[in-house]
């Protein structure tokens, strides 16, 4: 813990324009990022006395080794270099909105060529179009079941495309009229792009052209007796507002609006919005928060806004937001959705009718999502407390490890040798820094080992030493408290003196032995024996089972490689640039097997000769395959 008086800024030397501030810790990894006004004045305040802040800001500024700030020209500035630094660094002490849970989304892949609809959760990705979040996956295949019947879009997997492709003929939702089927070119590329345009609008709310489109085509091939033509268009007629039918109407036709609300508390709070489009509910979404610091509802409320929009795209965006109370710096909030969308943004808090019932509806909801994270939050603190705290006196330590990395090292019979190394903080995984170590074959585990932990924290001795904005990009800059290892005494022995080599004595080591579950602390002669209910050793358990999964899931797939390769390998003529060239072409090797001499010839490298040359090698010299 540091004292926020050792890098406390003359006061003098702060500017009293707005700007954005970054806290550090002593490694320099950023820990606060905050934006104000008047830097001077809002910086003062983390500088008083420490026994009167509150006990989570006393916790960040006793964190922090040193403050730093840019200088920007006005809010909507401040606010946007706020954001994107908030991404970047994941300051642990932000208040940073999280999903309580992965909301679905039904999403249009309009980055492929044949774009497909599917369900995808987590991170979004460019170029595809997003709808609701919706409460269940069901839901979204209920729809899109639905919804094929009416406009019949791709829905398949790469890899069923691919083979659909290379076979000339398409899979069972092809036959039954529930996809166009472009893998066999029954439509065309742009109509099939023009096709999943109409499934966004569709699933926008805008579907008014298409039903007056159907009906049209109904009456007209009634008209002519066409009654199949027809028949067709009332099923799609019938499919299309059946999807509709399925988000309620709550407000008039035309309304583009995300509705917030927010139940807030001095240490948590939680919020939750419904978005409606063209007077329909098409999503819903919730959010809990940890607060770092004290935070009224307009900085609450401002906080939400940023992270709902920050990575939204500009269709994605109503044209009114209504919020509980006006967020803080609301103007700036206005310009910078402005930029975003390309149109106006109104912020409104609704004060009577239709869209105050409905945000009350979402304060009840937001109240239920807080609810249940306390009820689960409440026992998932108390359970990593006391499995850290529990483990920092079973093996002394002086402080508890909040950081911790765990190696382990896969191989199949000294090949195609893999390291791994997991790391997690607070005792929760920080897949972002998971890292792989590629190892030559032959090397023995212990061996392997040092070859690991020597290269990892050769590594951080030398990024240690990078100005701080280089080292937020650097891969192994920030050092754990604890160490684990996969193994006993002789894996603790080597990582303790890999280590020691380096000069960091300072880390803790430990083994943790899978036989019986022994933890091996380097230097003593028997190893601990933490009881089975322990929760410091489900900890170590958890930390040591994913660095073995993390291992296991690269050394499967070197290993495949290499299998793929190798029975290419001893074909005359085809060396390890043709053999990768054969597997990306075909798929696998079983694919190659099965292509005829035709065929082979067509993959850039490989002629008429040589793919002669690799039916005989893989199929027998008579061509066929062998029994």
């Amino acid at each position: 813990m540091s004292d926020p008086a050792d890098y406390r800024p003359a006061p003098g030397t702060i500017p009293t324009e707005p700007g954005v501030y970054r806290f550090r810790d002593p490694h320099g990894r950023v820990v606060y990022v905050g934006k104000a006004k008047n830097l001077r004045a809002r910086l003062s305040n983390y500088f008083q006395d420490v026994h009167g802040l509150h006990p989570r800001t006393r916790m960040m500024v006793t964190t922090a080794a040193s403050v730093e700030w840019t200088v920007v020209r006005n809010e909507v500035e401040a606010l946007i270099l706020e954001h994107t630094w908030i991404k970047q660094y994941d300051p642990r002490f932000n208040v940073v909105f999280k999903d309580d849970k992965s909301y679905p989304y039904l999403a249009v892949t309009m980055n492929e060529e044949f774009p497909r609809i599917q369900v995808m959760r987590g991170e979004r990705r460019k170029g595809v179009r997003y709808f609701g979040p919706y409460a269940r996956a069901w839901q979204i295949r209920d729809t899109v079941d639905t919804l094929l019947t009416a406009l019949p879009v791709r829905t398949c997997a790469p890899g069923v495309f691919r083979k659909a492709e290379r076979q000339g003929r398409p899979c069972l939702l092809g036959y039954i009229d529930k996809c166009s089927a472009p893998c066999v070119g029954r439509i065309s590329p742009e109509d099939h792009r023009a096709l999943a345009e109409r499934v966004c609008a569709v699933l926008g709310g805008d579907a008014k052209g298409m039903i007056r489109d159907l009906t049209q085509a109904m009456s007209d091939a009634a008209e002519r007796e066409d009654f199949e033509a027809a028949a067709r268009a009332r099923d799609r007629l019938h499919a299309l507002r059946d999807v509709l039918d399925r988000n309620a109407i709550v407000l008039a036709a035309g309304t583009d609006a995300d509705i917030f609300s927010l139940v807030d508390d001095e240490m948590e709070a939680a919020a939750h919005v419904f978005h409606v489009r063209d007077g329909r509910i098409t999503g819903e979404r919730g959010w809990v928060v940890d607060k770092p610091e004290p935070l009224e509802a307009p900085a609450m409320v401002a906080q939400l806004i940023q992270e709902a929009y920050g990575e939204a795209d500009a269709e994605e965006l109503p044209a009114e937001v209504l919020v509980p109370v006006a967020p803080e710096g609301a103007d700036a909030l206005r310009s910078w959705l402005r930029g975003l969308r390309g149109a106006a943004v109104a912020i409104k808090v609704p004060a009577r009718g239709k869209k105050a019932e409905l945000a009350g509806t979402g304060h009840q909801n937001a109240r239920q999502v807080l609810e249940q994270h306390r009820l689960k939050r409440a026992s998932d603190l108390t359970t990593r407390s006391a499995a850290l705290q529990e483990l920092q006196e079973s093996i002394g330590m002086a402080d508890a490890p909040l950081r911790i990395e765990c190696y382990d090292i896969s191989h199949t019979g000294g090949t195609n040798q893999v390291g791994s190394m997991v790391v997690f903080e607070d005792a929760l995984p920080r897949k972002a820094e998971y890292r792989q170590f590629s190892i030559a074959d032959g090397t023995d585990d212990t061996a392997a080992m040092r070859e690991v932990l020597t290269r990892r924290f050769k590594r951080y001795l030398e990024e240690s030493q990078l100005p701080p904005e280089e080292r937020e990009s650097a891969r192994f800059a920030y050092p754990p408290q604890l160490v684990v290892v996969d193994g006993g005494l002789p894996q603790a022995g080597v990582a303790r003196a890999a280590l020691d080599a380096l000069g960091l004595e300072q880390i803790m080591v430990v083994g943790l032995a899978k036989r019986l579950e022994e933890v091996w602390v380097p230097g003593d002669d028997f190893p601990m024996i933490l009881p089975r209910g322990s929760e410091a050793l489900f900890l170590l358990q958890r930390v040591r089972d994913e660095a073995h999964r993390f291992a296991i899931t690269r050394h499967r797939g070197k290993r495949g490689k290499a299998m793929k390769a190798s029975a290419l390998d001893d074909v005359p003529g085809i060396g390890p640039e043709r053999a990768k060239a054969l597997i990306r072409h075909f798929g696998s090797l079983a694919k190659v097997k099965e292509a005829s001499e035709d065929q082979l010839a067509l993959v850039p490298g490989i002629g008429s000769a040589t793919a002669r040359t690799i039916l005989q090698a893989l199929r027998g010299d008579g061509g066929m395959l062998d029994s």
